[in-house]
């Protein structure tokens, strides 16, 4: 249950161009009250109206970018003073982004990025790696946004900010094909390519993991059994340590070739499993992509 005499605070940050305003978007339909490029000064007065309010949930999101170049150090300074405080429960969310998809964002949208000097746009990305270093080394929440929808970004935050049983550890648990990119922000991976594919068996290839036929094809496998019940044994295990380290979120990406059949098989799976003993959510980030490779000619 939320404290009610303490302000929960989100620092929303990230890379340019990663989807920091759908972000705070998502956050505004969770209650909270969000500031976007807010100017550091301003940050303990903002704080301060909020304690004098008469609103049962005290929930802010300030959105803390390099656009504001010049007052960025004086921002980090003003949360590590906070976070010194008792009356403040604090997290941060960080949007990262690979440096081509933001290359494609930025081209797409011909904005300038905010380091970008003389027009080189790569050179502005990296830069700005560089310096979110320090705000990024505090999240526990980092989001690949790279390979995600606006619409899936913002159901990503709502599963991890919104949870039924705040004393359970949240388990995202991710499909993807390993042709389509690693989840960069995964703690644990697993490749289950080992599996026998039923994209070579005419009438599985248009279906996924998310159908009986395939579902069934890939778990009646020795081999797979096998694995589940390795995973399962070793997950068992980490879990309470991943808890006792602090961390309220562990993210299991499990991957496949295209990402549709084996590895939606085993997330459904894994989800069946730890969805009543954890906050368990599923994404199945690539099941939808090249559909067309999949049909039957």
């Amino acid at each position: 249950m939320m404290n009610k005499h303490k302000i929960h605070l989100t620092i929303i940050s990230g890379m340019s161009g990663a989807g920091k305003t759908v972000a705070m978007q998502s956050m505004e339909d969770q209650g909270y009250f969000c500031v976007d490029n807010l100017p550091p000064v301003l940050i303990p007065k903002i704080i301060e109206l909020f304690e004098r309010s008469e609103t049962a949930t005290k929930k802010l999101a300030i959105v803390l970018d390099l656009r504001g170049k010049e007052f960025f150090k004086t921002a980090l300074d003003t949360i590590h003073e906070l976070e010194l405080e008792d009356r403040f429960v604090i997290q941060f969310l960080f949007l990262e982004t690979t440096d081509s998809v933001l290359v494609q964002r930025y081209k797409q949208t011909r904005r300038k990025h905010p380091l970008s000097e003389k027009g080189m746009l790569l050179e502005g990305i990296q830069k700005e790696r560089v310096l979110l270093q320090e705000i990024k080394g505090k999240t526990k929440q980092i989001i690949d946004t790279s390979h995600l929808t606006p619409k899936q970004l913002k159901e990503n935050i709502y599963q991890r900010f919104t949870k039924a049983d705040e004393n359970k550890l949240t388990l995202n648990i991710v499909s993807f094909g390993f042709k389509y990119g690693l989840p960069i922000d995964a703690d644990l991976v697993f490749d289950v390519r080992f599996l026998d594919n039923p994209f070579y068996i005419r009438t599985l290839r248009p279906q996924t993991g998310l159908d009986r036929p395939v579902f069934d094809y890939v778990l009646r496998q020795d081999k797979t059994a096998v694995f589940l019940r390795k995973l399962e044994e070793m997950l068992e295990y980490l879990f309470p340590l991943y808890k006792l380290e602090g961390k309220d979120q562990v993210i299991i990406a499990v991957g496949c070739s295209g990402g549709k059949h084996r590895s939606v098989t085993i997330v459904e799976h894994l989800y069946k499993t730890y969805q009543v003993s954890y906050n368990a959510w599923v994404t199945h980030r690539d099941i939808e992509k090249n559909k067309d490779m999949y049909q039957i000619d």
